[in-house]
């Protein structure tokens, strides 16, 4: 299928005010939050709490959504994009609310460190130590810290498996679902199709992979580690029911897809969608997309449905 004709239009606009040269993390985080920090109408909820929870490197930021409830409702922890080096729970703000409502759960988002300052396993660990304080009542009596399902976009995704293979290695909370979204896998030189397609011209390019792989890792030796890449694992088994969605113009594609087969392979319930017409980012960054909207809604169905089996 072709781009979305407001696809092209988005890329047309970006492109417009993309910089000439490299930039550094601090430069890639200005830039990338000015997409986010536009003028946005946000849809209200009964609640927004922010919370600071105890990390292993001091407290992470952590917020909490409520539907209009006095019952306690599912717990949906959400992990953030940004190739583990840019990006905040504001990114997410307008899917977090709209998840919030038409699932009705409770979205706890939450920020973790950032590469380069510092590398992998900071933000793995950050994830899991949310997890933990979510699964203990953290959030509040509204929200049921039984079974929560983990999801995330991009890196947020990887976080997200990363976590739920965490959880299950250290005998941790057991976990509903897992929703990832143009989740991050692979490696670049992985040999994916997508990543020679897909590699110049829709957003995320093969290039800024390449940079976000470099302040994340900081020993070559650690890519074969299952915790930074899941494909790296030789057991996926025992890991709960996943929700992918990938984008057919995106460099992450394939990895996404072949992941969700290896999920099958291993006895895990899958459902996979690839957004056609779609870039990387339909989800929480561009959330002015025609699908934005259709995937918040897709997120939300497979919420509502989860927790029943």
């Amino acid at each position: 299928m072709a781009l979305d004709p407001a696809v092209v239009e988005l890329l047309a606009r970006t492109a417009a005010l993309a910089p000439t040269g490299p930039l550094s993390a601090a430069e890639m985080r200005a830039a990338f939050a000015a997409e986010w920090q536009r003028p946005r109408e946000l849809e209200p909820v009964g609640s927004v709490t922010d919370h600071e929870v105890r990390g292993p490197g001091g407290p992470i930021r952590t917020r909490v959504y409520l539907p209009e409830t006095d019952q306690p409702v599912p717990a949906f922890l959400w992990i953030h994009g940004g190739g583990w080096t840019l990006g905040a729970v504001e990114e997410n703000e307008v899917a977090s609310r709209a998840v919030c409502n038409a699932a009705r759960v409770a979205v706890v988002a939450m920020d973790y460190r950032l590469a380069p300052e510092h590398p992998y396993p900071a933000a793995p660990e950050d994830c899991y130590a949310v997890l933990e304080w979510l699964a203990a009542g953290g959030a509040g009596p509204l929200v049921d810290p039984s079974r929560p399902v983990v999801g995330g976009e991009s890196a947020g995704g990887n976080l997200s498996t990363v976590v739920a293979l965490m959880s299950r290695d250290r005998g941790g909370p057991e976990l509903a679902g897992q929703v990832l979204i143009c989740p991050v896998f692979g490696h670049p030189d992985d040999g994916y199709e997508s990543y020679r397609s897909c590699a110049e011209g829709y957003g995320m390019s093969a290039g800024a992979m390449r940079f976000f792989f470099d302040q994340y890792v900081g020993d070559p030796a650690q890519l074969d580690e299952p915790y930074l890449l899941p494909l790296r694992a030789k057991d996926l088994s025992g890991l709960p029911r996943a929700l992918v969605l990938t984008a057919e113009y995106d460099v992450l594609r394939d990895e996404g897809e072949e992941f969700a087969r290896r999920l099958v392979a291993a006895g895990t319930r899958v459902e996979l969608s690839r957004y056609k017409g779609q870039i990387h980012g339909f989800y929480g960054l561009y959330t002015d997309l025609p699908a934005s909207p259709r995937s918040h809604a897709h997120v939300a169905e497979f919420l509502r449905t989860v927790r029943g089996g």
